[in-house]
């Protein structure tokens, strides 16, 4: 079977060949005017299915992350085993109709080494879904809880059943180096990655990242290391930024700009805002540092709109991060960035199965980012393929 007439970002245009559901060959040839894009499918790195679809429930939504933590508190006296299987389901089924293949989803922990109900029903959900998606789960745990190396240990055994990520909040926190080391500890012990919200704010004096890649570096630390929001780099003058950013690039860790949820939190005043909440998506790039684009939260107390939807992240990210062409410069960071960050080697295109990649009917990438063809299809056989 020949795909005739596609292109494949990052590798030009012209006709696929595929033996036995694999791409054996990809012939160069010229553009046309009726070329489509195949695609590897999207990554969502950092979402909140535990949390998503709450905001219809939600009496006070409106003001800055603290203000978003205590309304979705609130929210968890409503979180039953129907009600998490219900809303999460419903997020991944928009995973999937995103053209999403592998995702990330955080799920709040708290302060004990037992896991809440969230973490089994997700559990069940992951494997309920397992022909559809690939879900890993990022365990969100209190920075406080992990002082204690027994809980450390504990929690990370707990996830590494199930090949999760062991993450933690860090914003203002006084003294969190031993937490950070213990959690670094017990995820070289027991094999699993690490997930940070870190630095989730525009206040002066927040310096979470260059202590995690500092930890990092003194560790050792051979796991993917995927530090999300980021948003007070946006503080730092040229010569501390390349301080940071030289450190987070020898550590090899990864960076999430989450547009939706911390454009909507970040720089709150009486009126319109005049600061952003992105971290510097093009100055981390250009300094060697590995970044994703991710969906965050959907309709809860953190964002009330939002998609699930990597590809909509992205189109947010281009106009306010100012992004500019060529796409195929920012498409890795839903594809093949987000997935080394979630600590999967994506395939070289030649020998990859037809079923792990995506068809739009977008001519260009600008097309495909701009969203005005829809969401790019599953390519789940080769006759929907050619058709």
């Amino acid at each position: 079977m020949i795909l005739r007439d596609v292109i494949v970002p990052g590798h030009g245009s012209g006709d696929l060949h595929v033996v036995d559901g694999r791409v054996q060959a990809f012939d160069q040839r010229p553009p046309s005017d009726t070329q489509r894009i195949v695609m590897p499918q999207l990554v969502e790195a950092h979402c909140h299915l535990d949390k998503c679809h709450t905001l219809h429930r939600l009496a006070d939504v409106g003001g800055d992350l603290t203000s978003a933590i205590a309304a979705q508190l609130e929210d968890k006296v409503n979180w039953t085993e129907a009600d998490i299987w219900a809303r999460a389901g419903r997020g991944i089924s928009e995973l999937v109709e995103a053209g999403c293949g592998l995702a990330r989803s955080h799920v709040d922990w708290g302060n004990t080494s037992a896991p809440p109900l969230a973490w089994s029903v997700l559990e069940d959900l992951c494997s309920d879904r397992s022909d559809e998606i690939d879900l890993q789960l990022a365990a969100l745990v209190n920075i406080a809880a992990l002082e204690d190396p027994d809980c450390a240990m504990s929690i990370a055994r707990r996830i590494a059943e199930t090949g999760g990520a062991l993450g933690t909040f860090l914003l203002d926190h006084a003294e969190p180096r031993q937490s950070l080391i213990n959690m670094f500890d017990a995820a070289s012990r027991f094999g699993i990655a690490l997930d940070f919200h870190v630095d989730e704010g525009l206040m002066p004096g927040l310096h979470g990242v260059e202590l995690i890649a500092d930890v990092a570096l003194e560790h050792g630390f051979d796991g993917p290391i995927l530090c999300g929001h980021a948003c007070a780099l946006m503080n730092l003058r040229r010569d501390d930024f390349d301080r940071v950013s030289e450190k987070l690039a020898l550590a090899g860790i990864f960076v999430a700009t989450l547009p939706t949820t911390n454009l909507y939190l970040q720089g709150r005043t009486e009126g319109t805002p005049d600061r952003r909440g992105l971290t510097r998506v093009r100055e981390l790039t250009d300094a060697g540092v590995q970044v994703v684009v991710g969906s965050d939260n959907v309709a809860d107390a953190f964002c009330p709109l939002g998609q699930h939807d990597p590809m909509a992240a992205l189109n947010l990210a281009v106009l306010t991060g100012h992004l500019d062409p060529p796409f195929d410069r920012w498409l890795p960071l839903i594809t093949t960035n987000a997935a080394r960050a979630l600590g999967q080697k994506p395939p070289a295109l030649v020998g990859t199965s037809i079923d792990t990649l995506i068809l739009s009917d977008a001519r260009n990438p600008a097309e495909l980012v701009s969203g005005r063809c829809g969401p790019p299809r599953r390519v789940h056989t080769l006759s929907e393929a050619a058709q």
